[in-house]
């Protein structure tokens, strides 16, 4: 049982779950939908010209118009959620979710194979993230943390060190976000972020004074660090995270995913807010408003954001 409750929302699908018995995780090829833009996408990221989001039931969405219009991938091989997704050009990218499932693409998104799946017990990933087409990350539930020198095709287990006054790593690690050089980071539960300084192959703890759930982080062009999760907490570190402040968002509503596009910074929000920063996330104003909670994210080519809601695609 995980020890931390997320909302009840769609959200909950990819961070709420707990391992359940291999019976239940067998993979099978996501359906295609007609009503697929109407189901809650989880993560979203750019690929080129073109948007991808992935979500509800192995749902892949496609955009190649900056979200004016959806369309299903062709094929994806898993129909439990995925809750990540990262692409290092216009062509490869992978995503992850339940059922310890982590999906290949080499067209963009069109079609996806089945790189690692658990089918004795689903442990789900909460996030996957290549440095460049040979280097990964996944992580998820309970300190799970695999790694992958060969693009994919074969995945190792990452032995996290004991955070300080405990006696297992057994922490969910919600979100993988790259740094400066080959420094990685992970926004993770109970206020805690890991460092590293060497392209995953060694962690560290770093203390941010808070106990509250981090969803979601990235580093800004200037080298500032920012996590953000649970009741809209969100902390700031401008020392590579040797001591935060925590900064006002002017919403309780959890923050859901952090992403940069040049000088401005944005967030979504479960109470529906797109959040906007322009000062290097110092303060924070409303973008937009939407009827019901926002899940992912992604940019769009002229600089504003395309959202993703409860019932999908934000209009």
């Amino acid at each position: 049982m995980i020890r931390f409750k997320m909302t009840a929302l769609a959200l909950a699908c990819a961070l709420g779950a707990g391992a359940v018995a291999a019976d239940e995780v067998a993979p099978r090829a996501a359906r295609l939908d007609p009503h697929a833009a109407r189901a809650a996408m989880l993560d979203a990221t750019r690929a080129g010209n073109r948007i991808v989001a992935v979500g509800e039931h192995g749902y892949v969405l496609l955009s190649d118009d900056d979200g004016k219009t959806q369309r299903q991938a062709k094929s994806v091989p898993v129909d439990f959620a995925l809750t990540s997704v990262s692409f290092v050009d216009a062509r490869q990218g992978w995503a992850a979710g339940h059922g310890g499932a982590i999906i290949h693409t080499v067209d963009g998104g069109e079609t996806w194979s089945l790189q690692h799946n658990d089918s004795k017990v689903d442990q789900p990933f909460f996030s996957v993230y290549f440095r460049d087409a040979q280097t990964g990350l996944a992580a998820g539930l309970w300190s799970l943390l695999l790694a992958t020198s060969d693009g994919g095709k074969s995945w190792t287990q990452v032995s996290l060190p004991l955070p300080e006054g405990r006696k297992r790593a057994d922490l969910n690690l919600l979100k993988i976000f790259p740094g400066t050089g080959h420094e990685l980071f992970i926004a993770a539960e109970q206020g805690t972020v890991l460092h590293s300084a060497d392209d995953g192959q060694g962690w560290r703890y770093l203390a941010t004074g808070s106990k509250a759930s981090l969803w979601t982080g990235t580093m800004t062009p200037a080298g500032t660090l920012l996590v953000a999760g649970l009741r809209g907490k969100m902390l700031r570190s401008t020392d590579k995270g040797a001591s935060w402040k925590p900064v006002a968002l002017g919403t309780e509503g959890s923050v859901t995913q952090l992403k940069s596009h040049g000088a401005a910074l944005w967030a979504s929000s479960l109470d529906g807010s797109l959040l906007r920063s322009v000062d290097d996330g110092l303060s924070w104003s409303a973008a937009a408003s939407a009827g019901s909670s926002l899940t992912a994210i992604a940019a769009r080519s002229d600089g504003s954001y395309l959202s993703y809601a409860k019932q999908g695609v934000n209009p």
